[in-house]
């Protein structure tokens, strides 16, 4: 990473663009940050504060941002392949078009989020809430969704094939058009 971009980061919360890779961001306030097209991988996010923060176009491929609060947050065609996750707070949170493949969301809060288009092959969704989401066209392809709530979540043209949604909860899911070729769906609901 760049230290003047980290300084900069953490002093005005605008930097994009920004190289941040590797850089430890733990514990950081970076609510309404603007880090559009910044160079996260790697970097250490966990416990960071980045709601309603503009990480479109980021790369956060493998960073850490186990328990980070991105309620509200742009993330729209970020690179977050790999990365991890796990009990971080995404409700409301743009993911449209974002790479998510390989990422582990487990325990993750995606309520109302907007995954559409994204692609979440291979990644860990177990135990995720993901009510009334929006993860229409996405790729979910050998995901584990066990345990996820995705009542209300619209899966319309999903590609779920291969994946894991045993006691999942469908209910008032929409599921149209979507692709659930050797999915996996014992005890869901």
């Amino acid at each position: 990473y760049d230290e003047n971009d980290l300084k900069k980061a953490k002093a005005t919360r605008d930097c994009s663009d920004c190289d941040l890779s590797n850089a430890n961001l733990s514990h950081a306030n970076l609510s309404d940050a603007n880090l559009r097209g910044a160079d996260l991988n790697g970097a250490d996010l966990s416990n960071a504060n980045l709601s309603r923060a503009d990480l479109s176009d980021a790369n956060l491929s493998g960073a850490d941002l186990r328990n980070a609060y991105l309620s509200v947050a742009n993330l729209r065609d970020a690179d977050l392949s790999g990365a991890d996750l796990s009990d971080a707070n995404l409700s409301g949170a743009d993911l449209s078009d974002a790479n998510l493949s390989d990422a582990n969301l487990r325990k993750a809060d995606l309520s109302g989020a907007d995954l559409s288009n994204a692609e979440l092959w291979y990644a860990t969704l177990s135990n995720v809430n993901l009510i009334g989401a929006d993860l229409r066209e996405a790729n979910l392809s050998d995901a584990d969704l066990s345990g996820a709530d995705l009542s209300e979540a619209d899966l319309s043209e999903a590609d779920l094939s291969g994946a894991f949604l045993n006691n999942a909860n469908l209910e008032n899911a929409d599921l149209s058009g979507a692709e659930l070729n050797d999915a996996n769906l014992e005890n869901a609901d």
